[in-house]
């Protein structure tokens, strides 16, 4: 399924003069947007000639095969301005990156996973972060919905650029066998608990179960628990809750971050909907989150709840799509006139500010950078939200389903809590005590009671 690149046929009748503009264009060579050069270049215009400069960029993607969806989405940047950009990736990015912004040594611009990790790195390392520039400011102002660019700030002033993202409100099924039963896709949560017990009921004997889950991930375990509580306090207690929750406006252990842990309890601590194909509510403890959905597709379990990210996941040759093997559906709403979207992605912060770093963020925040990184992604897998990424480059049904939901006006998008809270917390007592609310039975008040005493203090 590799995406068909669009192949530009000269024509004999083609004029010299734009033969001549392409041939600049391919050299490097930055052409006027008003001459008969404003072809594939024009747009890159605005970020002058950067002949003989180079901007390095350094991310956690270090396999050959994985960065070069991402170099080569940086061709168009660098023939058209004459800069070329150096790409590095390592595993172990976020041990290295502090370390080098300490030791002088930082890149010029860094792919951030998570905005904690961003507010930390500007507040441990005064100066040495650098506010992006007008431009990369105004792309993302028009092309991007208002939140990203507040994930993308520390105290109020803007750093880094949203360069990709994902969806991680959706639940997996099986199309045939819902279709199978008779079975409807839940519109509301009160439609997805009562197919739920039907299927409850459909079941007597027990082997098969509603939902199947896996929250192991080596030292990561819990955090597909922690993404389940995030989506149902955006559903119980709507957006403002969420913030003053995530930025501890609100405790950890308030009523109504209860009430949603209570709530997530009532599906994976519920022994007769879970763990399909896998075993009791323990097993989610230990069971990977990589495995976890796969009793979907054998028939085992009839919903699991995990990312847009999943579609990696199942086994080869399952088809992925509206009537293949596995679909997805957008986790529901308390109501269907509500329609609260938990998601991540990743952010490019600049620690130069040199014109043509500057320049490089800004290409990161355009339509341009999106839609080539789209071309350079043939296998899909990735996605951006930029309002003018062409829907129609991103290969997989899943990266278009999602696209769909995060542009919809209806929706509203919140990141990964998690993922703004603070390390000791969001990757850390969140994570274990979630574990512990599954594998030792723990009750919902005594684990937030445990994260809020984790927080650390200001």
């Amino acid at each position: 399924m590799s995406h068909a690149r669009v192949t530009r046929v000269l024509i004999a009748a083609a004029s010299i003069s734009g033969l001549l503009a392409m041939a600049a264009c391919s050299s490097g060579t930055t052409p006027s947007a008003s001459g008969s050069a404003a072809g594939d270049c024009a747009a890159y215009a605005q970020y002058g000639d950067l002949t003989g400069k180079t901007i390095s960029v350094f991310t956690s993607i270090a396999s050959d095969a994985e960065a070069k969806p991402h170099t080569d989405s940086y061709k168009p940047f660098e023939k058209c301005t004459g800069a070329t950009i150096k790409y590095e990736g390592s595993r172990d990015f976020e041990a290295q990156l502090p370390v080098r912004l300490k030791a002088g040594n930082a890149p010029d611009i860094a792919y951030i996973p998570q905005p904690g990790l961003l507010s930390t790195l500007v507040k441990d390392n005064p100066g040495k972060v650098f506010p992006a520039g007008d431009l990369a400011s105004k792309n993302v102002d028009t092309y991007y919905d208002p939140a990203w660019k507040t994930y993308g700030s520390v105290d109020g002033k803007f750093y880094a650029v949203p360069v990709g993202a994902n969806v991680k409100s959706f639940v997996w099924y099986s199309p045939s066998a819902f279709a199978d039963k008779g079975y409807q896709v839940p519109q509301t949560w009160d439609e997805m608990i009562a197919l739920s017990d039907k299927i409850v009921a459909d079941n007597p004997s027990g082997d098969v179960k509603p939902w199947c889950a896996g929250i192991e991930s080596g030292t990561a375990t819990g955090w597909p628990a922690t993404d389940w509580v995030e989506d149902v306090m955006l559903r119980v207690n709507g957006t403002d809750v969420y913030d003053q929750w995530v930025d501890h406006t609100i405790p950890f252990n308030d009523p109504k971050v209860v009430t949603a842990i209570d709530k997530v309890g009532s599906i994976l601590k519920n022994d007769k909907y879970v763990n399909g194909g896998l075993g009791d509510v323990k097993s989610i403890a230990t069971t990977s989150f990589t495995e976890a959905g796969l009793p979907v597709a054998d028939g085992k379990c009839y919903m699991h709840r995990q990312a847009s990210f999943y579609q990696a996941n199942w086994d080869k040759g399952t088809t992925v799509g509206e009537t293949g093997d596995v679909w997805a559906f957008y986790f529901p709403s308390m109501s269907a006139d509500s329609k609260p979207v938990l998601g991540g992605g990743e952010f490019a912060a600049a620690f130069s500010d040199k014109p043509e770093v500057q320049a490089f963020q800004a290409f990161l925040a355009s339509p341009e950078w999106s839609n080539a990184k789209a071309d350079a992604t043939p296998n899909g897998g990735w996605l951006s939200a930029n309002k003018k990424l062409d829907v129609n480059k991103l290969v997989k049904p899943v990266d278009k389903l999602s696209y769909q939901i995060l542009t919809d006006p209806k929706a509203t998008f919140r990141f990964d809590g998690s993922d703004l809270m603070p390390s000791a917390v969001g990757a850390g007592s969140f994570w274990k005590q979630m574990t512990n609310w599954i594998a030792l039975n723990k009750s919902s008040q005594e684990v937030a009671d445990a994260i809020e005493k984790s927080w650390p203090a200001k």
